[in-house]
């Protein structure tokens, strides 16, 4: 899937509201921001559209909080069974703690800490809003001038926003006159605020979503060859998608971490204890006939690291791909495999890389990691990072400023790799 969408610079935003939607889902400790990145990623379409004359709306989700927000609290079936086996007489009660611990938990997802951190970084006050469609919201927004700024509370307090509700996404479109989504992170998700939106007002793209169609949809439709992809993570099932879709565009593709052991067993291979879908066995070697069919150049790990449990201290040991003992199991490829996988990506004109290539978060177990990572560093290619594992991978080591682009999204790299319509771009204005 490809997409030419029109972008905040394709429209007058001057002297209108603009509602743009964000992802400020960054992590938190104790209401201090721990991590910033997504909110300094946001800045350049937030800073465009306050200097050409916009009043800015901003929105976001921040977690998975209760639907309590107006009191629409709907309690978990297992408390309401708690409390339906009280006495009668306790029951009340009963109920209103739990509404007021869920009230004080919800506390801990609000945007007010996202909007202090914008202030600063942008040198002018965002006004926060209590809430999301109700008075204070819309109070704020009506008021709201040319060059402010205004962040409406956690969509998510409403359950309405994740069933993309018509009548919630109509409400927060009464408050502006333009909708912008640079959420490419949520852009798989049709949710209210994601898609709903651009039901009621003309919807544009910012930056993020720009650069994310953009490099990535041109990588897919027209490549620099050779092109390689590596392909990691878990689960063969994860991936089927996006295996299938690259088979038909690239030279190499690479696979390693716990997925491939599916194709190790598909061939006749001993796996041990290693992770494995018996289910996707012949689905296994059906995308490998389909590889050798088409051409590509199809690599699977040829040693492991292996350990006789999943735990980052036991005590590693390293073995051909068919040669991995009973009790075993595989957690990272070998020497051997990286120095295969260096090797192909040398002379690369586009590498597309998605998941890690073991348990990349223990110390034992990191080296394919971190040597692919260096090595798709030093190709000299385009070089993108599908999110997820394997963008923190890269900004942990301290490659992302080597990479051609870094996605903001894990989900929904996934599905764009695996050319999948995503609904909160394929509901803005086309070019």
């Amino acid at each position: 899937m490809t997409y030419n969408k029109r972008t905040i610079e394709d429209i007058d935003v001057r002297g209108k509201k603009v509602i743009a939607r964000c992802d400020f889902n960054v992590p938190m400790k104790d209401g201090v921001i721990t991590d910033p990145k997504r909110i300094v990623g946001a800045l350049p379409t937030i800073k465009y559209l306050v200097e050409n004359g916009a009043a800015v709306i901003l929105c976001s989700h921040f977690g998975r909080p209760h639907n309590v927000f107006n009191a629409k609290l709907e309690l978990d079936k297992k408390e309401k069974k708690k409390v339906e086996a009280l006495p009668e007489s306790e029951q009340a009660a009963a109920t209103a703690e739990l509404l007021e611990k869920a009230k004080n938990d919800d506390k801990k997802f609000s945007l007010a800490p996202v909007a202090a951190k914008l202030s600063e970084l942008l040198g002018i006050e965002v006004q926060m809003a209590k809430d999301v469609i109700g008075p204070d919201a819309k109070a704020k927004a009506a008021a709201l001038k040319a060059g402010e700024i205004l962040m409406l509370e956690n969509v998510r307090f409403h359950k309405e926003e994740t069933k993309n509700d018509p009548a919630f996404a109509k409400e927060m479109a009464s408050m502006a006159d333009i909708y912008v989504n640079d959420a490419f992170g949520t852009a798989h998700r049709a949710h209210a605020s994601t898609a709903g939106l651009a039901d009621y007002l003309p919807a544009v793209c910012g930056y993020l979503i720009q650069k994310e169609i953009s490099i990535m949809g041109g990588a897919l439709a027209d490549p620099k060859r050779p092109f390689v992809a590596i392909l990691g993570g878990a689960k063969v099932s994860d991936k089927i998608g996006v295996i299938n879709n690259l088979i038909e565009k690239v030279d190499t593709l690479i696979i390693g971490g716990g997925m491939a052991y599916t194709f190790f067993k598909a061939q006749g291979h001993e796996i041990g204890t290693s992770i494995c879908e018996m289910d996707k066995l012949d689905m296994a070697q059906e995308l490998m006939d389909k590889a050798k069919a088409k051409g590509v150049n199809f690599m699977l790990p040829v040693d492991n690291v292996i350990g006789e449990a999943y735990d980052e201290n036991t005590t590693p040991r390293e073995v051909d791909s068919d040669d991995i003992p009973d009790g075993w199991m595989g957690l990272d490829i070998g020497k051997k495999s990286q120095a295969l996988f260096s090797k192909a990506l040398e002379g690369a004109g586009t590498v597309i890389w998605n998941g890690p290539m073991g348990v990349s978060e223990w110390k034992n177990f990191a080296a394919g990691t971190e040597t692919v990572a260096k090595a798709v560093a030093e190709s000299g290619a385009i070089s993108i990072i599908g999110g997820g594992d394997s963008a923190a991978a890269v900004e942990k080591l301290g490659f992302a400023d080597k990479m051609t682009h870094v996605s903001t999204g894990g989900g929904a790299s996934l599905e764009f790799l695996e050319g999948k319509t995503l609904p909160g771009i394929a509901c803005l204005l086309d070019k």
